[in-house]
């Protein structure tokens, strides 16, 4: 049986474990602490990063991007019958995705308003250019979940946790990527893909005192980021 090394609240683990998800295929997770990597897990993988995917004959995998695409090419698409350039698109915008989980954590972070508007204009940057790419399909210009819906379900997923928590909505002003976000979080990918306890770690984490959006930022609902500059990126 395939196994999954994870993180909890690990962005680049939920991608992977989406996807196992909805191509429907059983797995075994295996949980461990960063602050207390162990030896076994450094031996496995060489960016001492989650998430690690052992194959079912025993081979270690690191970088979700990798891994996503191994599965796929492993286990079948989960969009079969696509062409070599419908496939070159999907793992560009799949890229496009996972190159913002940590830009995403960074200003989940943020200690104050300021820093908030600051870190989120890439991210927001991002969400503008996939806003122009969707169309009327349920999910990312397919009818069906697809590599590029499971890339962005992180982004979406920490998005709605947080709307629901505080009223502060990083889709706002972006109508396509709210509807994409409603229909994937209705196929209950987001749930299936995290632990039990994914929300609470993940409000402990993101949503203490620690954080502007944690301390109650009295966000109206719809309240997104303003323009300023980039993040610099820390997370899981």
């Amino acid at each position: 049986m395939l196994k999954v090394i994870s993180f909890t609240i690990c962005p680049f683990v939920q991608r992977v474990t989406g996807w196992l998800e909805a191509k429907g295929l059983p797995y075994e997770i295996e949980y461990i602490s960063l602050k207390d990597k162990p030896q076994w897990f450094l031996d496995l993988s060489p960016s001492a990063q989650v998430p690690v995917l052992i194959t079912e004959s025993g081979q270690a995998l690191f970088e979700s991007d990798a891994i996503v695409e191994y599965l796929e090419e492993a286990y079948g698409p989960l969009n079969p019958n696509r062409t070599p350039e419908e496939k070159a698109v999907d793992r560009a915008w799949s890229y496009l995705a996972s190159k913002h989980y940590l830009v995403q954590c960074s200003a989940q972070r943020s200690t104050d308003e300021a820093t908030l508007n600051e870190r989120s204009v890439k991210l927001e940057k991002a969400f503008a250019t996939v806003e122009k790419a969707l169309g009327d399909a349920r999910f990312f210009n397919t009818s069906e979940v697809g590599m590029v819906d499971i890339a962005w379900l992180p982004l979406l997923h920490r998005a709605a946790i947080i709307e629901k928590h505080r009223g502060y909505d990083f889709l706002a002003g972006y109508p396509q990527v709210k509807r994409w976000q409603q229909h994937l979080l209705f196929t209950g990918l987001a749930e299936k893909s995290v632990s039990d306890d994914f929300e609470a770690a993940f409000s402990d984490f993101y949503l203490s005192e620690q954080t502007f959006l944690g301390r109650g930022c009295d966000c109206p609902p719809g309240t997104s980021a303003s323009d300023n500059a980039c993040a610099s990126a820390t997370c899981c």
